[in-house]
């Protein structure tokens, strides 16, 4: 019985604890007093993750990351479904975790300053360049066996953060 759980549900199990340590992490540094470093501790939290999960996953924890991923066919759509409800399932409790740790929780919205515009058009940018990193350092036949991968997505997501 257990066997049949980890068949079914293993890897989706990956992108929930994935995703949980990075939604963690960003809760935890984004309001905290060095939320100076937060790019650089989100960016590491995800490249150890990465490199944790890659074997058994392939360690997407993002929606946009399994989709291309999926879009590539490397994967089938129903596996990008569950990968999703599980990549959310793990990022809601990883922020829920974070602010019962931290005593508050950071407000999802636009920083000051910037215009929505401008952060949806950030966001669009950088999940793009997430997604083209992972496809070209993660998927690609010519990098197979590379080790650089989990250190191409981690910067990739610090300079975006």
């Amino acid at each position: 019985m257990l066997e049949n759980f980890r068949k079914t549900f293993g890897k989706a199990m990956m992108e929930a604890i994935g995703t949980f340590v990075l939604l963690l992490t960003i809760q935890l540094v984004v309001d905290s007093a060095s939320a100076d470093k937060a790019p650089m501790a989100i960016g590491l939290a995800l490249m150890v993750m990465v490199y944790a999960g890659a074997p058994i996953s392939g360690a997407h924890y993002n929606p946009a990351v399994s989709l291309a991923i999926m879009l590539r066919g490397k994967q089938d759509l129903p596996e990008m479904f569950l990968y999703w409800i599980f990549q959310l399932g793990g990022g809601i409790a990883g922020a829920g975790l974070g602010a019962i740790i931290s005593g508050s929780y950071s407000n999802i919205g636009v920083g000051k300053d910037f215009t929505l515009t401008q952060a949806f058009s950030a966001e669009i940018c950088f999940a793009f360049v997430l997604c083209f990193v992972v496809l070209a350092t993660a998927t690609h036949s010519k990098t197979a066996g590379n080790g650089y991968y989990g250190a191409a997505i981690g910067f990739t997501v610090t300079a975006g953060a």
